[in-house]
């Protein structure tokens, strides 16, 4: 089924400076200059840890003020440290995610939000932040929107408290609907809706009616996917023991094929496989990472997508420590974040992503542009894979060599996507 997708939500092209000549055997050495940066700040804290979840997070019922404290100087100390390597880049969006980044006091997200649109020029077209339905989150909402937040994201996952206690949620579906019109109340008019799909003993009938209930609500954007058990994971051992038993491959699909006939049908289109939005509500800060990007990521276990250089011609990415002690620790210490060597992209590899990201999305894998960054088109180094998905009608091949996904490639995305990665990336004969 399709790949859940959260990072986990519009690079600027011009003046990039494409080169054209063809690409040598052994890969392009020509590179891009990037003009803009969107910055992630990855806050861990949660209420609750659900079972599904492998995201670099930590357990608090309670953050305590010291505690806070203690990580958004970590923050802006990481941010000091690292804005010179994203230096001169445009700011374009702002994204505070987690963990649960609405746990923080308003003071704390306005004092991140204001550090970070220091550290660059440029006004960011959106500052996003994730927000579980709770009470205490939702009398932030107000403070939230005058620290400069002009858009959430909202877990509501259902509105059916039986999928949502299958999920080990925190709340129920009536803190989620007092949260959604919280927002509204607040000011928000770019509000984002998360659904997971295809959840232990779910039927279709909750399906749609978390659907129904969705658009009574009128989101400008939904982020809706299947349930990946991720390994490692109470669900994943859950699923190993039988005591967990996940829909079969048919109803997934079947469920699947329901949100874009109904979330299209009510103004939200498709542009990406998991997300849907009104005209003009596409999430600025995810686009990035379909793009490849430079996002700037802050935080325990933030990974970063680094600017291209003439010695990472096609980027670079770096991760930081997953653990909090050791996060804050260093900090305190005033060394570097970095859990690691940061990562140079190679070609193949850059091209297999390239591909499989590109065609995530609606518009899909544009081959004049992938041959601009790798020297030839898409065809030229993944014709078998090309020619399997497409006789498996599976993928379409425009004239010009452009490549899309059909409906029903949408649905098994993760097969066309891997046997992207797994090709060598060397030109075919």
């Amino acid at each position: 089924m399709g790949s859940r997708s959260r990072c986990a939500e519009g690079a600027v092209k011009a003046g990039r400076g494409y080169p054209t000549q063809p690409a040598p055997a052994g890969g392009y050495s020509s590179w891009v200059r990037d003009t803009s940066v969107g910055v992630y700040v990855h806050v861990p804290f949660c209420e609750r840890v659900c079972p599904y979840c492998d995201f670099p997070v930590v357990a608090a019922r309670r953050l305590e003020p010291e505690r806070e404290e203690q990580y958004v100087d970590a923050l802006l100390s990481e941010l000091e440290r690292r804005r010179a390597d994203f230096g001169g880049l445009h700011l374009e969006s702002v994204y505070l995610g987690g963990g649960t980044p609405a746990l923080l006091q308003v003071e704390s997200v306005s004092k991140l939000v204001a550090a970070v649109r220091a550290a660059f020029t440029g006004r960011p077209a959106e500052v996003t932040l994730e927000v579980n339905p709770s009470t205490v989150e939702r009398e932030r909402l107000p403070g939230f929107r005058a620290a400069g937040v002009d858009r959430l994201s909202i877990g509501i996952q259902s509105f059916d408290d039986a999928v949502l206690k299958r999920l080990g949620r925190a709340h129920r579906a009536d803190a989620g609907r007092a949260t959604l019109a919280a927002a509204r109340g607040a000011g928000f008019d770019n509000v984002s809706l998360d659904l997971i799909v295809a959840v232990p003993d779910q039927s279709q009938a909750q399906v749609e009616a978390d659907l129904a209930e969705t658009l009574r609500f009128g989101p400008e954007h939904v982020s809706a996917y299947a349930l990946t058990v991720e390994p490692g994971t109470p669900y994943a051992r859950g699923v190993e023991h039988g005591v967990l038993r996940l829909p079969s491959e048919e109803v997934g699909v079947r469920m699947l094929e329901t949100l874009p006939r109904r979330l299209a049908g009510a103004g939200l289109e498709p542009y990406e496989i998991s997300s849907y939005a009104r005209p003009g509500f596409e999430s600025q800060h995810n686009r990035r990472y379909w793009e490849r990007t430079p996002v700037l990521g802050l935080g325990m276990g933030a990974w970063s997508i680094e600017p291209r250089s003439p010695g990472a011609p096609h980027g670079a990415r770096r991760r930081n420590l997953r653990s909090l002690a050791a996060y804050l620790e260093r900090a305190a210490a005033g060394g570097e974040a970095r859990e690691g060597e940061t990562e140079i992209l190679e070609p193949a590899t850059a091209r297999g992503e390239a591909a499989f990201l590109a065609l995530r999305t609606r518009r899909g894998l544009d081959a004049a542009r992938f041959a601009e960054e790798f020297g030839a088109p898409p065809r030229r180094f993944f014709a078998a894979a090309i020619a399997r998905a497409a006789g498996a009608g599976l993928l379409e091949e425009g004239p010009g060599g452009d490549l899309r996904l059909t409906a029903r490639g949408r649905l098994v995305s993760d097969s066309v996507f891997e046997a992207f990665v797994e090709a060598s990336g060397r030109p075919s004969d």
